[in-house]
């Protein structure tokens, strides 16, 4: 998968180079913890996000400006402090294979280095200068908080399905559809209602593979980690026999897909939209 995902990388490459561009600056807490927080940033990382935004816009033939890659670089901070502060929560260890900031130094650096970056996330939306942008941004951090907080209420419940997608709407599926709103609002486009569809379907496609993955792997630490805080995913909500669980949550997930591929069906073809449709299939390939 990660072969077919960096081809899809290169259609776009001089975009997500930009992003990448946006997204450096040189930390200034401690040395020691400059260092670890440049290299969380910095350590292979999917920018899903931006790719997702990026091929978008292309495939709709927007023009891309300048503040698009300084509001993906806000994006994806916002993205990584949400990483940093679910890494605190989980008490994980590990992330893209590197110690995580509270294994490296404790749970409170790791919270202030989340609470810091966010500042920067910040002070990019505020060089854009579009108020939209700022209210939507600040709602959508609201929004994934509130996802955390529904996840901790219900603990050791085996919730109903249309309360885990509310859940993963809030906590991941949100940001992807704020990514795209916010390109639109930038580039003094209409707002396209199957645009917004399109980047929450696949922002829950992304959820339920991402939730899929660990219970496949069950000796996997992240998964052990969900099971023992309580935390019940679609596999186990949809069946108490978990390989067929893991059917019914294949099946959700191809729905998804399929909702965000007849979103973009009407698009001319392009490349844009073959990689959107490519991009969709490998969330496909669990």
């Amino acid at each position: 998968m990660d072969e077919q995902y960096q081809k899809i990388c290169n259609i776009v490459k001089a975009d997500i180079e930009r992003v990448n561009k946006n997204l450096a600056f040189n930390p200034d807490l401690n040395p020691e913890l400059d260092r670890a927080i440049d290299g969380f940033l910095n350590a292979p990382s999917k920018r899903i996000r931006s790719l997702m935004t990026i091929l978008y816009l292309r495939a709709s033939k927007i023009y891309l400006l300048p503040v698009h890659y300084e509001l993906m670089a806000a994006i994806e901070l916002i993205h990584n402090v949400s990483l940093i502060h679910d890494d605190v929560i989980d008490e994980s260890k590990l992330r893209r294979g590197i110690a995580t900031l509270n294994d490296k130094f404790d749970n409170q650096l790791a919270v202030i280095s989340g609470d810091y970056l966010l500042g920067v996330a910040l002070k990019k939306l505020v060089k854009i200068g579009s108020l939209s942008v700022i209210e939507l941004l600040a709602d959508t951090v609201k929004t994934m908080c509130l996802g955390e907080v529904n996840q901790y209420f219900n603990r050791f419940k085996k919730i109903s399905i249309e309360d885990y997608i509310e859940k993963s709407s809030q906590k991941t599926g949100a940001l992807f559809e704020a990514a795209l709103k916010a390109a639109f609002i930038l580039a003094e486009h209409e707002i396209d209602e199957t645009a917004l569809e399109f980047a929450s379907d696949f922002g829950l496609a992304f959820q339920i593979r991402d939730d899929l993955i660990n219970v496949k792997n069950s000796d996997a630490t992240k998964n052990a980690s969900d099971l023992e805080e309580g935390i019940y995913n679609a596999p186990l909500i949809l069946s108490d026999n978990l390989d067929e669980g893991i059917e019914k949550t294949k099946d959700l997930l191809n729905n998804y897909v399929n909702c965000a591929k007849q979103c973009i069906q009407d698009f001319e073809e392009s490349i844009y939209k073959a990689s959107l449709i490519e991009l969709l299939e490998l969330l496909e390939d669990v």
